[in-house]
């Protein structure tokens, strides 16, 4: 592994999985890897999970981390090329991700949508312009399109909790649902994207995706999974509820108002073969999911957002090991 940006960085997602597991059951010990290293973490935007989870992931291996949040913990930034810089930005993206890389040896990236642009933002042109600059691998701690390090982490709970080995078939496939749920605001695509494109590749699950019509993902992240647009059947019988909200792809970024209620419910719920929930992280309670969900032995919401730790672990392992 080169970098961390998709799946597509990925080689062998069973090998992957089974390093994380391998990491998970001794997290101390492998700190000769990350022995006199460095990781790099550097925010675009506002982050809780990965920005502890990246930096106990570090701790872990035996590195160094530094954490900066562009723009408030350093000059402000000027992204575009060619510009005159006459005005409020002090320093130049060019020359500060040099530096950056610099100072780590693997160098963690968070960027954001503006939900405004579909090209600019499917381009990936802040990822991308931070990655050609940068002279060490670069991590994608969450980017316009894609949060690869999320569904690693959805990846290894699943696992856990069906007790999948990796290179061992199960007796059945495990049915995955992820269902579009209601929010206040317009919210990326990143994180179900990202989810749908690592699942739809996992041979032992048969992976479902249900939302509202005019709610459909890019088809590029969705190929070979099952698209649905019947809440209440699509949860029958499943074994794991991915609940998340996401804007509209078509009309990109409009929230396209939905007569029927997409909340995931304890009612729901029982519909499913004994099922469990999940979600990312941070969730409105009451309105993506009922608080008697959350609350209750059907959600695993706290052990997946502890998973992010293994994901990033693993990682960054497999980036440093070499170095």
């Amino acid at each position: 592994m080169k970098q961390f940006t998709s799946v597509a960085d990925v080689q062998n997602i069973d090998e992957l999985l089974k390093t994380a597991l391998a990491i998970k059951a001794d997290p101390f010990g492998q700190q000769e890897v990350g022995k006199n290293k460095t990781v790099g973490l550097i925010f675009f935007n506002p982050s809780l999970r990965t920005r502890l989870s990246s930096i106990k992931a570090a701790y872990n291996l035996g590195a160094n981390t530094w954490v900066l949040n562009a723009g408030a913990d350093s000059w402000t930034l000027e992204m575009a090329d060619g510009t005159v810089m006459d005005g409020d930005s002090q320093e130049h993206i060019t020359e500060a991700i040099q530096v950056m890389s610099a100072y780590c040896d693997v160098l963690g990236v968070r960027t954001f949508p503006k939900l405004v642009d579909r090209e600019e933002d499917y381009q990936e042109v802040m990822f991308n312009k931070v990655k050609g600059l940068s002279s060490v691998p670069v991590v994608s701690l969450e980017s316009a399109t894609l949060h690869p390090l999320q569904s690693f982490a959805d990846l290894i709970t699943i696992a856990e909790k069906t007790g999948y080995e990796p290179g061992k078939a199960l007796a059945k496939k495990v049915k995955v649902v992820m269902t579009w749920a209601p929010h206040p605001r317009r919210l990326p695509q990143a994180v179900p994207n990202s989810f749908a494109e690592w699942f739809s590749k996992v041979d032992w699950v048969d992976f479902t995706i249900v939302q509202p019509k005019g709610y459909e993902l890019d088809p590029r992240f969705t190929e070979g999974a099952t698209i649905a647009y019947d809440q209440d059947e699509a949860l029958k019988e499943a074994d794991f509820v991915y609940a998340k909200n996401w804007s509209s792809f078509e009309n990109y970024g409009e929230v396209i108002p939905q007569e029927k209620d997409w909340q995931v419910t304890y009612e729901k719920m029982e519909t499913t073969n004994d099922g469990k929930f999940m979600h990312c992280l941070p969730v409105r309670r009451n309105v993506v999911v009922a608080d008697e969900v959350l609350d209750s032995d059907y959600s695993i919401v706290i052990d997946e957002a502890t998973n992010r730790i293994y994901s990033a672990q693993t990682v960054f392992h497999e980036l440093l090991k070499n170095k």
